[in-house]
């Protein structure tokens, strides 16, 4: 490594040591070294910095933000919640299985984590509370299972990957369901050995057939958002760029005219909040794209894909490392400057290892959506505290058996790419 690549990497690393805002670090680090390391006009930089911006591919993103922000302020999060409940609530730890359920549902629409932590959270935690849940586990599940957000489609991660790497993003996006299943299985199973035996937690009568057709009439409008999604994307009807604005328009109506739990003056205020949250997104996509840029152009890539595929031979040893480096970097770096940055690092080395850029950019999103909930940094920690009143430290704790089930499936996926390249092959978006 050349003295100016370490020193780069020192500046970066000690601008996040001290608390500096992710998107100023990469800028900071960008711009000192443009001026001293490069004999390139700083006006490349400026110039870099406004063609991050200016792709239509973060149309997609802005929109599905919206979208979440419409159902968190209206009732669409409630209604999904009961349909989950009325599949699940009979057996042990029922309302536990509903509030991964329910996570899975919510991740199908909004592809954000901290949103379904924020728009869930303030539901399930306190119900699982009062019904007597273990507060460990409540936290614990209500911290890991809205990473289904990003690891079920739509995903921000997974389009911010899509279009560093050139991917087809509807088979990446089909590559998401079968690990989002295997979350939800795990944890619905891990939940029902845990309450089992445990008669303090009143279980819920086995609901009738009228009930649940009365649950599911009550949450129709809700469930046909995640199917016009995905069957107007993977039926060809539209893109995922117009399936994002069809999915805003569509809980605009339902909210407004049908459910009635949003008023026209609520629009304005949920329309700037999507602004405001997409903006503090496009500001840290500008920064990770401007120190991308500078890694290019120091060829730090290629050094980096010479150095692996001189020292590393196997595939598995490679994923192996992969794996690990990444489950690091999601505990002191978002999913959206880690894809922006290390995506363009990485991508050159699968080809060495015979390893599909579409495998990859899955392994590459559940590693990070995990960095959520892992301590130190992982913000779905500090939500949950919060609305629990309750330290980092304890949340912490409370994670723990929820994290073994992710990473579980996480090497599952690794290590089985069949298991998940079966369902975009068949829809023809495989190699």
């Amino acid at each position: 490594m050349e003295l100016s690549h370490l020193i780069i990497l020192l500046m970066l690393l000690g601008s996040m040591a001290v608390y500096v805002p992710v998107f100023m670090c990469l800028f900071f680090t960008a711009v000192l070294s443009f001026i001293f390391f490069t004999d390139l006009p700083i006006l490349m930089l400026a110039q870099t910095l406004f063609r991050s911006l200016d792709k239509f591919a973060l149309v997609v993103v802005l929109f599905f933000i919206l979208c979440g922000n419409i159902m968190t302020a209206g009732s669409i999060v409630e209604k999904l919640i009961k349909v989950a409940n009325s599949l699940v609530s009979w057996l042990p730890g029922g309302l536990g299985m509903a509030g991964v359920i329910a996570c899975g549902l919510f991740g199908a629409i909004s592809g954000s984590t901290v949103a379904t932590v924020v728009a869930l959270g303030g539901f399930m935690i306190p119900a699982l509370l009062e019904n007597g849940y273990d507060e460990k586990y409540t936290l614990g599940l209500m911290t890991t299972s809205p990473n289904l957000g990003v690891i079920i489609p739509p995903s921000i991660g997974m389009i911010l990957y899509s279009m560093i790497s050139n991917v087809s993003l509807e088979g990446l996006f089909l590559t998401g369901f079968m690990p989002g299943l295997l979350i939800i299985l795990g944890v619905c199973i891990y939940t029902y050995f845990f309450y089992r035996n445990k008669t303090e937690i009143v279980r819920m009568p086995v609901p009738g057939f009228k009930e649940v057709l009365m649950v599911l009439k009550e949450g129709f409008w809700s469930l046909m958002l995640p199917v016009i999604i995905f069957g107007g994307i993977f039926s060809g009807a539209f893109t995922a760029n117009e399936a994002a604005v069809v999915a805003c328009v569509y809980a605009f109506i339902v909210e407004l005219f049908i459910h009635k739990s949003m008023k026209i003056r609520d629009v304005k205020k949920v329309t700037v909040s999507s602004a405001v949250t997409s903006a503090t997104l496009l500001i840290i996509v500008a920064g990770a794209t401007c120190f991308g840029r500078l890694l290019t152009l120091e060829d730090i890539p290629g050094q980096i894909t010479s150095a692996v595929l001189g020292s590393i031979h196997s595939p598995v040893i490679f994923l192996l490392a992969m794996n690990i480096l990444l489950l690091i970097v999601g505990m002191f770096m978002d999913i959206i400057s880690a894809t922006l940055i290390l995506g363009p690092v990485f991508l050159p080395m699968l080809d060495g290892f015979g390893i599909d850029p579409m495998h990859f950019g899955l392994i590459f999103t559940v590693n990070l959506a995990i960095g959520y909930c892992t301590p130190p940094m992982g913000v779905s920690l500090y939500i949950t505290g919060a609305i629990a009143n309750r330290d980092i430290v304890y949340v912490s704790k409370s994670v723990m058996p929820f994290l073994v089930i992710q990473i579980l499936v996480l090497f599952l996926i690794t290590y089985f790419p069949a298991a998940v390249l079966w369902l975009p092959k068949l829809m023809g978006f495989g190699g």
